[in-house]
């Protein structure tokens, strides 16, 4: 599982620690907003077009594959920048990073389920999204100094050896986990299969969490600074919510496994938290930015291991990949769409105005889940390989 958890923090360092660090330095082809917003678009828009279907190919030619070639075009793409550095190849090679990100993330999602028993999903997926976490925490920092140390093309040759360097490790230590036969499926099956509560539930619920986990990261520093706090304290702001996501993460898991917590009770619990935190965060002052921060992080730290885990399983084995595909497709949508809307509500009213927004939009989804009790899976898989 080992190569699997450093797959998962290399897509999540990969994407932050350039994301974060990409308009620092001009002298490295960033010479405008627009560029910027191009870049950051250009490997976001990779994600949601193409995880679709590598996790369909996933299915077809077997997860390990997928992540491995993953891998390795992950590396080839830093590398590309490191041996060019020019502007033209920096985009390029941010194209590449997005497309390779598409392809080793759901398929390691769908090896985190292949590989673990129906009744170990929580722990398991607890643990996947603890070193992403921890990923998207340290993308900034060590980003940062990289950039600092030696420009781009210092942070993108680490890239480099950290994708080459994990694809090694997987082809020595994940074993090879064969695609199963399975019917023949048609547009229409998909549809119906994409449209049912048991699969729309739990990916609308990691759509939101990556949509309040978005607007944290990049609002409460924004307010912070209308409040007149300083960076250190903005900065704790989002190391609180990215920490509080990483502890309970695989207490979640455990949870889940244990027959502590329901799938929907968890699920709902974790969007009620959410909102919560982006109430607090409509407070004045440090302690609403913080309070907000840690419930945010509390409620999408709950929400992550639980969604992914019903929906591996509501899922036949042999479609794992593709359902994995495209709830990782939803959370890039509530990636990109919860800043979106927090920003147009802020537009004509104010930044609080956009944290309540998007706060009525959350509890809205706890309530729904509470007073429906949508039919979240939490029924373990009878197939597992080891």
């Amino acid at each position: 599982m080992w190569p699997l958890y450093a797959a998962g923090f290399t897509t999540a360092f990969g994407a932050h620690g350039i994301a974060a660090n990409l308009g620092g330095h001009t002298e490295d082809a960033v010479t405008s907003l627009l560029v910027l917003g191009g870049l950051l678009a250009l490997y976001d828009g990779a994600e949601v077009l193409l995880k679709p279907l590598f996790g369909t190919l996933a299915d077809r030619v077997g997860a390990r594959p997928v992540l491995l070639g993953g891998l390795v075009a992950f590396a080839a793409a830093s590398a590309l920048y490191v041996v060019a550095d020019s502007p033209g190849w920096l985009w390029a090679a941010r194209l590449g990073q997005g497309a390779a990100a598409s392809a080793f993330s759901p398929a390691a999602s769908a090896l985190v389920a292949r590989l673990n028993p129906g009744t170990k999903h929580g722990r398991a997926f607890g643990s996947y999204g603890f070193y992403k976490s921890i990923g998207y925490t340290l993308g900034p920092l060590l980003g940062g100094v990289l950039v600092w140390a030696g420009g781009l093309r210092l942070l993108f040759t680490v890239l480099a050896a950290l994708g080459a360097a994990v694809a090694v490790w997987a082809v020595l230590a994940v074993p090879v986990v064969p695609p199963l036969p399975k019917a023949r499926q048609t547009v229409l099956n998909l549809a119906r299969r994409l449209a049912d509560p048991v699969f729309l539930t739990p990916t609308a619920a990691l759509a939101a969490a990556t949509a309040a986990l978005s607007v944290g990261v990049g609002f409460l520093p924004v307010s912070g600074r209308a409040a007149g706090l300083g960076t250190v304290a903005t900065g704790a702001a989002v190391s609180v919510l990215a920490g509080c996501a990483a502890v309970v993460q695989p207490r979640a898991g455990r949870a889940l496994d244990d027959g502590r917590l329901t799938a929907r009770t968890g699920l709902a619990a974790g969007l009620s938290l959410t909102a919560a935190g982006l109430a607090c965060a409509m407070l004045p002052g440090l302690t609403g930015i913080l309070v907000g921060a840690g419930l945010i992080g509390a409620g999408t730290g709950l929400i992550t291991p639980l969604g992914f885990a019903a929906l591996a399983a509501s899922t036949p084995a042999e479609r794992l990949g593709q359902t994995m595909g495209a709830a990782e497709l939803g959370r890039e949508l509530g990636d990109a769409g919860g800043p979106l809307l927090v920003a147009a509500v802020a537009s004509f009213a104010t930044l609080t105005y956009g944290f309540g927004a998007l706060a009525a939009l959350t509890a809205t989804m706890a309530v729904a889940m509470f007073v429906h009790r949508p039919p979240v899976s939490s029924v373990p898989q009878p197939k597992t390989e080891r």
